[in-house]
């Protein structure tokens, strides 16, 4: 689910958190998982990033589609590398209550398109986009109708 989609009322958007934002029912997978089907999901799904879990849900890298480029270009087989094989480790993460300016800042540094969201455990809870902040700012001062 897309929190900003819940979003009602005009509000100051610079005191907004990423929790506000963020996208909570999030496609993860798990570091012994085969690159296949994380290539799969975020063709089929859209998305250009995937969130690699350990097993007690915390947030241990993250696949870009940068990541089975260069798989694809050393010749790796798809079927036989594992997420924890081509994952980036430790990945930049926000918390729950990190505001919307410093997520704006973090996306434009890093030429980010969504970044995980994780709570004080390190356990992945969201992932919070570009698209979720452009949107949360809209129906936070109402520019668009219907919002």
């Amino acid at each position: 689910m897309r929190r900003v989609d819940y979003m009602v009322g005009a509000r100051d958007f610079k005191t907004l958190e990423a929790e506000q934002f963020m996208q909570d029912v999030v496609t993860s997978f798990r570091v012994e998982d085969t690159v296949d089907r994380l290539a799969g999901a975020m063709s089929e799904g859209g998305f250009g990033s995937v969130p690699i879990l350990a097993k007690d849900g915390k947030l241990v890298g993250i696949v870009s589609e940068f990541d089975l480029l260069k798989a694809i270009e050393e010749g790796k087989e798809m079927t036989k590398v594992t997420a924890g094989e081509i994952m980036v480790k430790d990945p930049i993460t926000v918390s729950r209550n990190t505001l919307s300016m410093e997520i704006i800042q973090l996306l434009q540094e890093r030429h980010f398109i969504r970044t995980p969201v994780v709570d004080g455990d390190g356990k992945l809870v969201g992932v919070v986009s570009r698209r979720d902040i452009i949107q949360g700012y809209l129906r936070a001062n109402k520019v668009v109708g219907g919002f």
